[in-house]
């Protein structure tokens, strides 16, 4: 008969020690989620600190860099489209600030760009043009690794161009590429059921046959137009500088010892070297598209927050 009470209370305790636990194990839960929550509200507000700081230094380097005599650098830098960063509604502004700037002695366009729209190359080209006759200031292209095609079409409004000796410059014609898939379609037995109005709607349609008229026309009144305002628009810009031969406007390209040779650019050199020998300041700022703070806060986040933690955590030791 006392086996029955013992049984009961070591039930009792076993219960009692299992509520125990699950106790303890809830409070342990609690705080580790509590921690959790203070480690990631302290992680975001040491981010935004962080790109609080640096767009606070980024303000007071643009101030103290507005203060004194510069060069005033835009880059140029990938295929000349709209609707990219190389589009003339993205390129104009940058160079009308660089311009106005009272403290900016001069303009470098820092070009490394295989070319692209004929139209938007066009445009940023008239208003290098007319930016140099309203403000009365320099404004030379500095050569990276390629300034082709689209690219040199908006160089030659500079004064001056420089390039690397391996740089490649040049590529002063038109394309446009199309292709056919007839003959393969006509192998794996898919019919193209296109309709059209108009003769040549489809010239270059790659699933129609070839339009010849039509590409004839192209050729004639696009390409070889637009190639003759690429050619003007060299001829205005060079002068006397360019020595013309049967290959100079055939789409070829060469690199910037040769270039110098036949007058595509003025000579040799990088941005610094023109800064310091031809401008006449080592004083050098970047004008480039201004950035939302949320943008800013973005910015490069692992690489920024690495070496801010790093440089905190070594003031500790």
């Amino acid at each position: 008969m006392d086996k029955e009470p013992q049984n009961s209370q070591q039930g009792f305790n076993r219960l009692a020690i299992a509520v125990e636990s699950l106790v303890k194990q809830e409070r342990w839960s609690r705080r580790f989620a509590n921690f959790l929550k203070l480690a990631v509200t302290g992680y975001i507000v040491f981010f935004i600190y962080i790109a609080s700081q640096n767009i606070t230094s980024s303000d007071e380097f643009e101030s103290l860099s507005n203060a004194k005599e510069h060069v005033a650098v835009v880059k140029l830098d990938g295929a000349i489209m709209p609707g990219t960063q190389t589009s003339a509604e993205k390129m104009k502004p940058l160079l009308r600030e660089a311009f106005k700037n009272p403290q900016s002695k001069a303009v470098v366009l820092l070009a490394n760009s295989p070319g692209g729209s004929p139209v938007q190359s066009s445009l940023i080209n008239d208003e290098i043009e007319r930016l140099k006759a309203k403000f009365n200031k320099p404004v030379y292209v500095v050569v990276e690794d390629l300034c082709a095609s689209g690219c040199y079409y908006i160089a030659v409004a500079a004064d001056k161009i420089y390039a690397n000796e391996s740089s490649m410059v040049g590529s002063i014609g038109v394309r446009m590429d199309t292709f056919g898939f007839t003959g393969l379609m006509e192998k794996i037995g898919v019919e193209n059921r296109s309709m059209h109005a108009g003769e040549h709607k489809t010239f270059i349609d790659p699933f129609s046959d070839k339009d010849e008229a039509g590409r004839q026309f192209f050729q004639e009144h696009v390409l070889e137009r637009t190639h003759q305002q690429f050619i003007a628009a060299v001829r205005k810009g060079r002068g006397d500088r360019i020595k013309e031969t049967k290959e100079t406007y055939t789409g070829l390209v060469w690199l910037g010892d040769e270039a110098t040779e036949i007058g595509l650019i003025d000579g040799l050199g990088d941005l610094g070297m023109v800064a310091r020998e031809v401008v006449g300041t080592e004083n050098i700022r970047f004008y480039e598209t201004k950035k939302t703070v949320f943008e800013e806060m973005l910015g490069d986040i692992g690489t920024q927050t690495a070496s801010k933690l790093a440089l905190y955590l070594s003031t500790m030791h």
